[in-house]
């Protein structure tokens, strides 16, 4: 009765203060979820409003402005790049390119990562370096890769030319747009881009048949002598499938120049002129393959990348930070052959020896994990 009641007031909160879930169908084009639903089976009922802050109450107002302003290109220098355009609802929240491309045609340095459940991740980007959805959301409106502002504060003087945006940000905050505002607006939208009950989900509540019997061998290997669990950690609580933690596998190391530039940084790290060297290693060509260090600063974190969700992976390929995998095929046999040999590869990684069949087998279950 107790469960049943908590339940209840979780899926009343959601009611009152969403405008709806954006749900993946078969086609991969976003809907909206009606406001009573509650959040995807799989998904930690009791958890979610924790993440939800004081600071940035979730309002059904506030969802619709910032998912407008998310797909509006009058965000970008030259109106033609928006949120959307490297997180396409059609796409899972990606783009299916191997590196985001921003204004202009510029090509960036990181692939586009889904934002479907990010409300959960402790911080952003695949270094880490915000702690917030808020920080995360505007951070592309002055990358000269992305958005290509010169500044927040031109985007601003942009949107409080326009009556429509000047009226809603009145109505939502009780004040004009400001880059704060903006910023909460954005990260509310993204606070409701929810994915679960994906076949996996609907087996672990007893549905036999949700999965094939090569998904369950899969499911078995992923959790056993893959040993993917250890990364891609999955429990009631937090089942995501990622430790949320930062890790270097070699994917960085497939730069040609990252040995070289690793060395350098790590002899820098933790030193008084760490941020002066490392920073300026960054920005050398195959720098930002450095990885986690650039913004730690820190040793153990030379190549290191945020450990990605693998839910609806069989729907947002290219894998890795770098687009370097095509294929689910390709990301097993990468981790098969053990990684990449580098100087700060992570100690748990080693070959495998997985059978072909095994590696298929794998993949069927990481393709169990598409969602709704």
């Amino acid at each position: 009765m107790r469960t049943k009641r908590k339940r209840l007031r979780v899926s009343l909160l959601l009611a009152f203060v969403l405008a709806g879930f954006v749900l993946i169908v078969p086609n991969f084009s976003a809907q909206y979820r009606p406001l009573y639903e509650v959040i995807p089976l799989g998904l930690p009922e009791d958890t979610w409003k924790f993440y939800v802050p004081k600071n940035n109450p979730l309002s059904a107002a506030k969802v619709e402005l910032g998912r407008k302003l998310f797909f509006d290109a009058r965000l970008s220098a030259d109106g033609k790049i928006s949120c959307s355009s490297c997180h396409d609802p059609k796409l899972a929240f990606t783009d299916g390119k191997t590196v985001a491309e921003g204004i202009a045609g510029r090509i960036g340095t990181r692939n586009s990562p889904s934002l479907f459940n990010i409300v959960f991740n402790p911080q952003q980007f695949w270094d880490g370096r915000t702690d917030t959805l808020e920080q995360q959301a505007v951070e592309p409106l002055v990358n000269p890769l992305e958005m290509g502002n010169a500044s927040h504060a031109a985007v601003i003087e942009r949107l409080r030319a326009l009556s429509e945006y000047r009226a809603e940000f009145q109505s939502v905050f009780s004040g004009e747009i400001t880059i704060e505002r903006l910023s909460q607006a954005i990260a509310a939208y993204e606070r409701t881009l929810l994915s679960g009950d994906s076949p996996l989900d609907r087996f672990l509540a007893g549905d036999e048949d949700a999965i094939s019997a090569e998904a369950k061998r899969g499911f078995a290997i992923f959790r056993g002598r893959a040993r993917c669990a250890r990364c891609h950690a999955f429990t009631d609580q937090r089942p995501f499938f990622t430790d949320f933690a930062y890790h270097n596998t070699g994917v960085a190391a497939i730069h040609p120049d990252f040995n070289r530039l690793a060395h350098q940084a790590a002899a820098a790290a933790e030193t008084d002129q760490a941020k002066p060297v490392i920073d300026k290693l960054g920005r050398e060509a195959g720098g930002q393959e450095l990885g986690r260090i650039l913004v730690s600063y820190q040793l153990f974190d030379v190549g290191s990348y945020r450990t990605p969700s693998l839910r609806n992976v069989g729907v947002t390929a290219p894998y890795f930070h770098n687009g370097s995998a095509k294929t689910l095929a390709d990301v097993v046999k990468f981790y098969n052959d053990g990684g990449r040999h580098n100087l700060n590869i992570d100690e748990e990684l080693n070959t495998l020896q997985l059978t072909g069949d095994e590696q298929r087998d794998l993949v069927r279950f990481l393709e169990s994990l598409t969602g709704k």
